[in-house]
């Protein structure tokens, strides 16, 4: 099974500028996914897309594979991850021959750990190469999450099922964002990594599952270094 490891990483980001090559315990942050992956022996490729050539030459610094810059319509704020995996996925197959997957591992989840990675890439191969995505128990169950309409909270869940216990309700979960593993077959065809048939890959590890996108995010990492050195870094 030959599996592509893709890392998107852009140059804008306009909450927290320059995070993907900001360090992290002296290591820049894309670094981080990079090394996990190369260290996990079911991948074949760490490829690297980006649109900015200084995120480029730290990505090839720490080991992936960054065939070129992205084309400018891949470099907006309205292009997808879908549109950006799709190219990356293209070009490799082009040059390189078909792979059975493409892992899609964001750069803003430094602590999944190879491990992790591993487990998802036997999820792939035993469940018959269904889709995969890595999934944490919900912050907040969906029994007590609310809209405002005219201003005044209304439940999404019917209001009966705020009556249950804790323990009674059904366990829920979210996307972390950590992991997307799916072929390149059905990625062209739903043009979705979450197709209707995809299975979960549960990360009951927080700081595992922890994806920055904001100062405080960046905070939280660096309050959770110690632990996560002190267990071996992401691996």
């Amino acid at each position: 099974m030959k599996i592509l490891a893709l890392v998107p990483a852009r140059g804008g980001s306009k909450r927290l500028p320059g995070k993907n090559i900001r360090p992290l315990a002296g290591k820049p942050l894309i670094a981080w996914t990079i090394d996990a992956a190369r260290a996990c022996p079911g991948i074949d490729a760490v490829v690297v897309s980006t649109d900015d050539e200084a995120i480029a030459e730290v990505a090839r610094q720490a080991g992936a594979v960054v065939p070129g810059l992205r084309p400018p319509e891949l470099a907006t704020d309205e292009a997808s991850s879908v549109d950006v995996a799709l190219h990356a996925v293209d070009e490799w197959e082009k040059n390189h021959g078909p792979v059975d997957g493409l892992l899609l591992l964001q750069p803003t989840s430094p602590f999944r750990s190879t491990e992790t990675i591993a487990r998802g890439l036997a999820a792939f191969e035993s469940g018959g190469r269904l889709p995969v995505v890595s999934v944490s128990p919900a912050p907040s169950h969906p029994a007590w999450c609310f809209r405002i309409d005219g201003g005044r909270l209304q439940p999404f869940l019917p209001r009966e099922s705020m009556a249950a216990r804790s323990q009674d309700l059904e366990p829920a979960y979210a996307l972390n964002g950590a992991l997307y593993l799916i072929s390149p077959e059905t990625l062209r065809r739903e043009k979705t990594f979450l197709p209707r048939d995809v299975q979960p890959l549960l990360m009951d590890d927080p700081a595992e599952a922890l994806d920055i996108d904001t100062a405080w995010d960046w905070q939280m990492a660096e309050a959770l270094l110690p632990s996560i050195l002190a267990r071996g870094g992401e691996k």
